[in-house]
Formats: structure tokens, sequence, C-alpha cells
């Protein structure tokens, strides 16, 4: 071994310092060579040791690079430029790179996963997953799911927390997203797009991009979900009160004319909501309808994309009367929806607009707009049972758009249409009887 000054100390690689000898005869690099070696015609090394050189090229440019071997191969390693990386990182790099050498990792190949882990995280923020994960399922949706998928997101999800990096995403994160859906009496959909923010999560984590679901754990905080059927009154008399209170709350007057028409109609309110003015039909003739697209049905894939499963709804004289004001206020647009959302004329009415217009009247817990089905129900049943018309209940299911097993694709497009149509008008004279006319809904409103 070489002779070195009796107070050079020891280092990690057996190198000697003092006079920065190396324990195989050379050199090791000081700063101020690195920092002084001067461009040559061809690029040239600069040995340190344990196989970490400078690298300079004719350009002046250097580099560190380091030499090993793995599986007897001789491999070479780029740890970064000087002086950005300077002399005692390098070493540091080449240290940490031989200790994965000793475990059996080949450093080179952990650099290159390490820098694509990097890559995929940026601009991983979780509205881009989430469009890629809606991108994924889209097929096994139909349109109208998808649609209502995305408006979710992007209604409540994306303004919160879509442009941020998703594995900086946490649980009060989560909940500052599913709290104000709460709060506006939606718990079934704050439900549903806590699912849907896992689903996402569960993408990026496969991915790679994420460790955790942050959503998971959020269940607990919830408010539960209703179980059971939703509230609903159950005599006529009661239907009309929720009606009228509804109506003389102030509110806007689509709100209101769509409350009329779910009632009248007893359909889903998502189907309500979702109304277009060429879903409508002979309205100033004498058989008007609805005829309700299969996609916006609920039904399996395949049956919504099945025309032969579209929905007719024979419409009373007073439902006739409702979407001719509400499709007069909503403007002459064919193409939107009757319905719109104050907001934008492109979208819908959210589905707790009616919801909160039901609890600011003072029925909260005891009717919501999905209860106007069982209320028809109920009320209609108990009516043909007194009357001794026992075979009109499966006609009422019919008008609910139940689908019995083993029935074919058009039981529900014309079946029982002039019976269906008298329920239809026996049930709005009912329930209208003492209101006031849809036209007076909307007096006094600015658009």
């Amino acid at each position: 071994m070489f002779a070195v000054k009796s107070h050079a100390a020891h280092r990690f690689w057996g190198h000697f310092g003092g006079t920065d000898l190396g324990t195989w005869g050379h050199r090791m690099l000081t700063d101020a060579a690195c920092r002084n070696a001067p461009a040559r015609e061809k690029p040239y090394k600069l040995s340190d040791a344990q196989g970490l050189y400078l690298y300079v090229l004719p350009s002046g440019f250097k580099s560190w690079r380091w030499k090993y071997r793995f599986g007897g191969k001789e491999k070479r390693m780029v740890f970064g430029p000087y002086p950005t990386v300077t002399l005692a990182k390098a070493r540091q790099l080449r240290e940490t790179a031989a200790r994965a050498l000793l475990d059996g990792i080949d450093p080179s190949v952990a650099k290159r996963q390490r820098a694509a882990e990097q890559t995929a995280l940026v601009g991983s923020t979780f509205e881009t997953i989430a469009r890629e994960w809606h991108e994924s399922q889209k097929a096994l949706w139909s349109k109208r799911h998808a649609a209502l998928v995305m408006s979710s997101f992007e209604g409540d999800v994306f303004p919160k927390i879509g442009k941020l990096p998703i594995a900086a995403i946490t649980t009060p994160l989560v909940l500052e997203v599913l709290k104000p859906i709460e709060a506006r009496g939606a718990v079934e959909t704050a439900h549903r797009v806590r699912q849907r923010i896992s689903e996402v999560f569960a993408r990026a984590i496969g991915a790679g991009i994420a460790s955790a679901d942050p959503a998971a754990v959020t269940k607990s905080a919830m408010s539960k979900k209703t179980k059971g059927k939703f509230p609903a009154v159950r005599t006529v008399q009661m239907a009309r009160t929720v009606l009228a209170k509804a109506e003389d709350k102030a509110g806007h007057p689509l709100t209101k004319l769509a409350s009329r028409l779910l009632a009248l109609t007893a359909v889903r309110s998502a189907t309500l909501r979702m109304a277009e003015r060429a879903e409508f039909e002979d309205l100033d003739g004498p058989a008007p309808i609805w005829r309700v697209p299969a996609p916006k049905m609920k039904l399996g894939v395949e049956r919504k994309r099945d025309e032969a499963f579209e929905f007719i709804v024979p419409l009373s004289r007073q439902a006739v009367e409702t979407v001719k004001v509400a499709i007069a206020f909503s403007g002459k647009d064919a193409k939107g929806y009757i319905f719109r959302s104050l907001r934008s004329a492109l979208r819908p009415i959210s589905d707790s607009t009616l919801s909160k217009a039901y609890r600011e009247a003072g029925f909260s817990g005891v009717h919501v707009p999905h209860g106007w089905r069982s209320s028809f129900s109920t009320i209609m049943n108990e009516r043909v049972k007194e009357q001794g018309r026992g075979d009109d209940r499966a006609i009422i299911d019919l008008m609910l758009a139940h689908i019995p097993a083993g029935v074919e694709a058009d039981y529900n497009r014309a079946a029982y249409m002039p019976r269906r149509r008298e329920l239809a008008q026996e049930w709005a004279d009912l329930l209208t009887d003492g209101l006031a006319p849809p036209a007076t809904l909307i007096e006094g409103a600015r658009r």
C-alpha cells in the first residue's frame, strides 16, 4: 500500500485524504481539478475512484459517470452534469448505487423505474385520471348514465379536487367534496359520488400513481343512506297539500312546473329532469303522449340500446297544459331540456332541486320527488280495489314502467293504452282539484 501522511483519515471506499491518493495509487479528484479541467480535441475521463469518473467533451460539457459490472457485464451509469452535480454529490450517488448493487439490484434499471414513476406523476391530477376511468367504463354504460356520471364529476368533484395531484388527495379533501352534496339533501348521490371517487383511485393505484384510496374510509363519516321505500304521502288530500305548499313557496317557475308534471305522470325524477321538447307528441291532438327513449329508462344496458324499450306515457289534460307552459317558458330551442338548469340551458335541473323545494315547503322525511310513484300506486290501487276493478292493478304497474319477468320488449309501448289514458286522467283530476292552473306558476317571473 502506498505511503500516506500519518494524519490521513480512511474513507468509505478505502481512499485516503491529505494527498488525495487512492488505495490503488492514483490521486482522487478535487473540486478544483474538476472545475479547471479543459476541453480537448477528443472526449476524455478524469478518474476519481471505484469506477467514478468525470467525462469531459470537446464542447467543455462535463458529466459524472460510473462504471460497474452487473451479471458479468460491464455497464455505465450517468449521475448528471458538473457542476450541477458536485464532486461530493457524485460520490454520494456512487455509494448509493453501489449499495443497490450489493443487494443484487441493477442501479441503472432502478433509476429508469424511478424516472418512469416521476413521468407518470406529471399531469396525474384527479381530473385526468377520472376522465380516463370514465372513458374506460363508457362501453358498459348507457349514454345517459355516462353523461350523468360526468355531470356529477364536473359539478361536484372537479371544482374541489380536480386540479390536485391524485397522490396528494387526502380523506379530509374527499369529505370536502361529499359534505356539500349531503347538505343539499342528496345523500344517495353523495354515496354514489364517493363510490366513483374510490373507483378512480383504484385505477390510479393500479397504475402506480397512488398508493391508497382516501375515499374508502369516508363512508363511516357520511350520513346513512335511506333504506326501504322513499318517503311519500298516501292520501289524495296530502298529495294536493304537497303540491300546493311547494308551489306557494318562493322559487323558480320551472321548478314548480317540474314538480307538477312529476306528480301528474309519476315518472322517475331522472326521466322528468332529462325531458326534451321533441319527446312530447300530439299535444294539441286527441291522444297526447310523452315518448321516453329507452336510454332514459331504468333498464339494463342492452335494453337501453334497444329502441323497442322506449316508454310511452299517456298525458292527461292537466299534464298537457303543464308541458305547454314549461316549453313556452324554457324557450324555442326544440333540442334543449324543458326543465333546464338555471346556470346553463344546456343542462337539466339538478337531482336535488325538487328535493330542496319539498324540504323548504316543510315535507322533509314526509315526501320526496321519487315518492310520487309510490303515492300514485298506493292511491290508485286503493281506488280500483274499492271500485272492484282488480284487473287495473297490473295496468297501474305498467304505467310505472315496471317490467314483469318474461314480458316481451313491446309490452310497454301501447298495451292497454286506452285504459292507461283513463287512469292518468282520473289521477290528474284527483290531484289537481283546487290547484291553480299551471300558467299562474310563472306569473311575474323573469327569465
